[in-house]
């Protein structure tokens, strides 16, 4: 490869860490050109995969500012997905080949500048789509509004029970409070007839 070719493959890959949302490194030892041409069917619209050497991607990662992330990972023949679309389907991709065609290892990534174990990736394939989470979220706001709403639409009518209640309880002592004098009065009257 010439050198200007080099400048320009290292400035892509830079280009490329810098803008995708992550990227995941994988191990293709062993794989067929037809078997990765599948693999980058299967990503597209969420990831690139792209076939790179080890020491332009450790001088592209050290320009993208991720030198000490990817460098311990860059270790046998290594293809990258960069991730563009949906982390999670382009992660669930991933794994969906790697266990149809064990020979491919997932190394490792980087999500969002920081690093991600092979575990980690797993975990992320296991997310529901991003359309799905937004639904769900949509969804608890929407109940949570509608508690608040009936939560406020109750306040006047238990205002208004409170102050007929409150009402009806001071015109009954006003009448408790009339009928006294009587009672009193009725109370002397029997005092006078026992004496």
């Amino acid at each position: 490869m010439a050198r200007a070719e080099k400048v320009t493959a290292v400035a892509e890959l830079t280009d490329k860490f810098r803008t995708s949302s992550g990227a995941v490194l994988t191990e293709y030892r062993g794989l067929t050109v037809a078997q990765l041409s599948e693999l980058r069917g299967s990503l597209q619209g969420n990831a690139t995969f792209s076939v790179t050497k080890n020491t332009l991607t450790k001088i592209a990662a050290r320009e993208a500012g991720l030198g000490d992330t990817f460098e311990s990972l860059l270790a046998g023949p290594s293809a990258i997905a960069f991730v563009n679309g949906d982390v999670a389907q382009a992660a669930k991709g991933l794994l969906d080949f790697a266990k149809a065609n064990p020979l491919l290892v997932i190394k490792g990534g980087v999500l969002d500048g920081k690093p991600i174990t092979p575990q980690e990736v797993s975990k992320l394939a296991d997310l529901e789509p991003r359309e799905v989470l937004l639904a769900k979220l949509a969804g608890a706001m929407k109940a949570s509004m509608a508690n608040a709403a009936a939560t406020f639409n109750a306040l006047p009518t238990q205002m208004a029970l409170l102050a007929d209640a409150l009402r009806a309880k001071v015109e009954a002592g006003a009448a408790g409070a009339e009928s006294t004098p009587e009672a009193d009065s009725a109370a002397e009257t029997a005092e006078d007839t026992q004496d």
